[in-house]
Formats: structure tokens, sequence, C-alpha cells
């Protein structure tokens, strides 16, 4: 059995939701908050990586 690794978003505000993206199999609509040093987050439910677009070559 295979895991698939988890999603990355490349995101143009520090500010982002994340609600699972499969609709009722999802997960309860959490807001992040990207750090300005760091440039990305990871959901805490479903592990989707946000990367805020000026540190997409970075992280």
């Amino acid at each position: 059995m295979t895991i698939q690794a988890p999603e990355t978003k490349i995101v143009d505000s520090y500010k982002v939701v994340c609600d699972g993206s499969e609709g009722a199999l999802g997960h309860p609509r959490v807001y992040l908050q990207i750090p300005e040093d760091q440039g990305w987050v990871e959901c805490g439910y479903c592990d989707c990586k946000f990367v805020h677009k000026d540190h997409a070559g970075k992280a």
C-alpha cells in the first residue's frame, strides 16, 4: 500500500483557509497564517502545505 504525498498549494496571501477540499469528506474549516519569514504552513488535519508565491522556490 502506498501513501500519497500531501498536496502543495502556491497562494498569494499570508492568510489561508483549509477544509480538506473534499466536500463532505474533508475536515472542519481552519484558518492558517503563513509566517512571512518561513513562507509556508501546513494544515494540521490533512497536511496540505500552503506556500506563499514569494517563497515558492525556497519551500
